[in-house]
């Protein structure tokens, strides 16, 4: 569904030009931008206040620039679940896809490159959608999630990919530390650290092992 009316957006954007450039651009489609800031947590407090159509906001924000606006937005739709975000990244984070995505009520959401903000009509698009319920992901992000599911053990690490093939070839705990000469409290937290990378179930131990070993052999 979209919405066609003019939008009422609370922007969260630390670079001062970006940030005045889609002041601009929002203004240029006839939406209005009830408040521009620029940390996470005005962006919370700027929620509270003005109780937006849509939220816009970068991932990667003050004090650490990691993902606290990513974080805070997660949050928003927490306490409402409907509440729609357009997420901006710089680059191509599919675990803040996953996560975005997981949130709130599962509609409303946007994950956007920003490059893809110079295309101006694709950018008013995807506000239009997401601000209507809809689901807007950028291709390139599509194209890395679908590459994730084609190779689960992409996230391991070396050694978590050794321990895991290890343990493919029938091995015990005890068999895969002497193998590597490590600790079998080593061994334990390797597998631990496997099982949930997967997203496995939760389940019996042996059970997860199984289906852990099953990755393995259709990678």
């Amino acid at each position: 569904m979209r919405a066609d009316r003019a939008l009422r957006v609370v922007l969260a954007e630390d670079s001062v030009l970006l940030r005045e450039g889609l002041i601009g651009l929002l203004s240029r489609f006839g939406h209005e931008a009830v408040a521009a800031v620029g940390d996470a947590q005005a962006l919370v407090a700027a929620v509270e206040e003005h109780t937006p159509d849509i939220v816009v906001t970068d991932v990667r924000m003050p004090p650490d620039f990691q993902h606290e606006g990513l974080h805070a937005a997660v949050r928003l739709r927490e306490t409402r679940p409907s509440l729609p975000v357009l997420v901006l990244s710089q680059y191509v984070q599919r675990s803040y896809a996953s996560e975005l995505l997981d949130s709130g009520d599962g509609s409303g959401v946007g994950y956007l490159l920003k490059d893809r903000v110079g295309q101006v009509q694709e950018f008013q698009s995807a506000l239009l959608e997401v601000a209507g319920g809809g689901t807007v992901v950028d291709p390139e992000v599509v194209r890395q999630l679908l590459r994730r599911r084609r190779d689960p053990l992409e996230r391991l690490t070396p050694r978590e990919r050794e321990v895991l093939a290890l343990v493919a070839e029938g091995r015990s705990n005890t068999a895969v530390a002497r193998q590597l000469v490590v600790s079998e409290a080593a061994v334990g937290k390797h597998i631990g650290n496997i099982l949930a990378k997967l997203d496995l179930p939760q389940a019996d131990e042996t059970h997860r092992r199984v289906l852990a070993v099953l990755a393995f052999l259709r990678a």
